[in-house]
């Protein structure tokens, strides 16, 4: 089973001919709302994935829809909070070419109580994984519980923050990073991916793929991108995380769930959107068979 520790967020989504610059006011074309935050994509993902998943958050009472939306896709919502605080929300900028540049308000993604995210994660064990990112509070001691109780932790490092990453390192069974953030991490370490504190490393490098890494044993395990034209780039990053994640869970090799979740990413670029974009498994199954 997954547990994921996540953000929620109400996504605005504005299609606009440029990314706006330094003082720019911009029309947009078009305007959009929907599910995001790297914690429901994830967890929708995995869903779409055959994962059991149980997500762990917080909404404001105006984000309920964003709960019930995310079971829609199956995910066990018991453990999302309805606080008196402000659901977090992104206001997304996508150009022509489906590049795009996201302001983030945390909201209640941040107002989470320690004690309901522990009690919460009371019943995970060896067979189980813990999915964190950095848009929640508690994702320290929420790992270091999950890993003492022997579950797999996947932490993602986005948005990055050194601190919060350092803070991880010691509780992570795998950091999943993209390349800017690899290159961030290690400069600010000093050291090359091989050489970073964690068992497992797996990179997400856009158009040229993705890779898995085992410092514990060296083994390496590759998978290019699969070429697709371009819709909306907001979300490919949480879509390949979790679909790697419930691969993982399901007992497959890191060299299929990255192929998995290379699929599932480019078939979401393809669609507008974010966590309402991510492709079901059988999508994914019927994508890759075409490739040939």
């Amino acid at each position: 089973m997954i547990y994921n520790l996540g953000s929620i967020n109400i996504d605005h989504v504005y299609r606009v001919p440029h990314l706006p610059a330094p003082g720019e006011t911009l029309a947009a074309d078009s305007y959009t709302v929907g599910l995001g935050g790297k914690g429901a994509n994830q967890s929708v993902a995995a869903a779409r994935a055959g994962a059991r998943v149980l997500h762990i958050g917080a909404v404001g009472a105006e984000g309920a829809w964003a709960r019930d939306r995310i079971a829609g896709y199956g995910v066990d919502v018991a453990q999302i909070a309805v606080l008196d605080v402000p659901t977090g929300h992104a206001i997304i900028t996508v150009d022509p070419g489906a590049e795009n540049s996201i302001v983030l308000f945390p909201g209640a993604n941040q107002a989470l109580d320690l004690a309901a995210v522990l009690a919460a994660l009371a019943g995970i064990g060896p067979a189980d994984t813990l999915l964190v990112q950095n848009e929640t509070t508690h994702a320290p001691a929420a790992a270091a519980l999950a890993r003492a109780q022997g579950a797999r932790v996947i932490c993602s490092a986005a948005p990055f923050d050194l601190a919060a990453v350092q803070a991880m390192l010691p509780h992570t069974s795998i950091l999943v990073l993209n390349a800017i953030e690899a290159d961030q991490l290690c400069a600010a370490l000093g050291c090359s991916l091989d050489q970073v504190p964690v068992p497992e490393l797996l990179v997400t490098r856009g158009r040229d793929g993705a890779e898995w890494i085992c410092n514990a044993t060296g083994a390496r395990a590759f998978v290019a991108a699969l070429k697709v034209q371009a819709v909306d780039t907001t979300g490919a990053g949480d879509t390949f995380a979790g679909y790697f994640a419930a691969a993982l869970d399901a007992g497959q090799t890191p060299a299929h769930a990255l192929t998995l979740a290379a699929a599932a990413a480019a078939l979401k670029v393809t669609r507008p959107g974010t966590a309402d974009a991510i492709p079901s498994l059988s999508e994914v199954a019927d994508f890759l068979s075409q490739q040939g």
